[in-house]
């Protein structure tokens, strides 16, 4: 797949706001900060495309980017930002949720996670969301150009255990900064978009 065109298209809280015409679309999950907005950036070769923010927490709406005339890359709210109201995390949960549940052309989602840390609770709730709603998925450990090269596999089989994951479950290492596993993301999309 080579991405020709990509432009965004609207924000969303509820399904009524929803893209009308919807095109397949794969979803974008994971916690404040993780770069989600920085992936779709380095994706697309824009650098301004999705507002990236050092201020974690910024994506609170659900999203939508067009690529290619074809399908949707979808921003969710990052979930687990400790400084924002409980309700503000339950609306958020229940924003994604509702997503899941009521966009009926999702071919997959695109689990982020940082490669540094270790999953957190919220990661494995989102993991078991995934199975329980039926969802291919992959797993893209974002910020992979922090570690050493030589640390980059031993992390991510230490991800792989600890989300649990079956043998079929994709754990791609990424970096936006530096762009090392662009070529294996876009593979892993393609995929998913083209089964």
């Amino acid at each position: 797949m080579e991405i020709k065109k990509a432009e965004f298209v609207t924000s969303a809280v509820k399904p009524m706001q929803y893209p009308a015409d919807n095109l397949p679309c794969l979803a974008l999950a994971g916690k404040s900060n993780v770069g989600k907005s920085s992936m779709v950036n380095t994706l697309t070769n824009r650098t301004k495309l999705a507002k990236t923010s050092g201020q974690p927490g910024k994506t609170r709406l659900i999203n939508f980017y067009r690529i290619n005339d074809t399908f949707y890359i979808v921003d969710l709210p990052g979930y687990g930002f400790a400084r924002v109201s409980h309700q503000e995390k339950k609306n958020w949960g229940y924003m994604i949720e509702n997503f899941l549940k009521s966009y009926s052309n999702i071919h997959g989602i695109i689990h982020l996670v940082d490669i540094r840390h270790h999953p957190t609770a919220d990661d494995k709730t989102m993991t078991h969301w995934f199975r329980e709603f039926n969802m291919p998925y992959f797993v893209l450990a974002t910020k992979a150009d922090k570690l050493g090269k030589t640390r980059i596999m031993p992390r991510i089989k230490e991800i792989r255990d600890e989300l649990g994951l079956p043998l079929d479950v994709q754990v791609i290492p990424f970096s936006s900064q530096t762009g090392y596993g662009k070529g294996a993301l876009i593979q892993a999309l393609d995929t998913l978009i083209n089964p």
